[in-house]
């Protein structure tokens, strides 16, 4: 695996852009953490025409047996069950795999940010979920709000992100992330006084990997909206978008 040198750039991407957005399909709906099969089952039902059934996506399944000796080692990276994914190749990676190397090197910086910083996994998965609610992103919340429960994360306070309301009464942690979250999304900037808090509770190291998980997280989304990801067959719908 590369070095992090890329987390910088992906910080940089995912800032430039904090802007509304949301995956096309309808309602909530995403990938469930399941099969990792590198050719899943077509999608039953119509889809816009320039959607792949197979990768539901714009861009088709990458095959193995198509790339290159360097890309095979990629593909197995990805394909290895260190990365956790909650989707398979019908979502980011699926995408990433069309750009290998570049693939390889948001790979490693989003692992990096999801499960290797001191934010833990339960605060990790409730920085994604501001994300998403804040670009009212069908896919990446309603791949990650059964993952926030899985690790910890209390249904009232997913609540709290997902119908938008006041975070008074959370604990202090959760209240700083949701605050600097909807913050930087809606005044594109941190106030003097959240970032303080930020920096008492988790460090200067901590709320740079928090406004860079923050930043990945965007970049996804905007990746799956690029290219029109659809969500996988039988998942409902779980954010509420008007």
């Amino acid at each position: 695996m590369k070095s992090l040198g890329w987390l910088g750039a992906v910080v940089g991407l995912g800032a430039a852009f904090f802007v509304p957005f949301s995956a096309r399909g309808g309602g909530p709906q995403e990938a469930p953490a399941g099969g990792r099969s590198a050719t899943p089952p077509a999608r039953a039902g119509s889809l816009p025409q320039d959607v792949h059934p197979e990768s539901l996506s714009r861009v088709p399944l990458i095959k193995r047996e198509e790339m290159d000796e360097e890309g095979k080692r990629i593909y197995d990276v990805f394909m290895g069950p260190q990365t956790r994914s909650l989707a398979g190749l019908q979502g980011p990676y699926g995408i990433w795999l069309h750009s290998p190397q570049l693939g390889e090197s948001l790979l490693a910086a989003n692992q990096y940010l999801r499960y290797r910083t001191d934010l833990g996994r339960r605060l990790t998965e409730l920085a994604i979920l501001v994300t998403a609610r804040e670009l009212d992103h069908q896919f990446e919340w309603s791949a990650h709000e059964p993952e926030a429960l899985k690790e910890g994360l209390e249904q009232s306070i997913i609540d709290v992100v997902k119908f938008r309301r006041d975070a008074t009464g959370l604990g202090e942690k959760e209240t700083v992330i949701i605050r600097l979250g909807r913050e930087l999304f809606r005044q594109k900037k941190v106030s003097s006084q959240t970032y303080a808090q930020a920096v008492r509770l988790f460090g200067q190291r901590g709320v740079v990997n928090l406004s860079a998980l923050m930043a990945n997280y965007t970049m996804i989304g905007m990746m799956l909206n690029t290219f029109d990801q659809q969500l996988r067959p039988g998942m409902q719908p779980l954010l509420p978008i008007p």
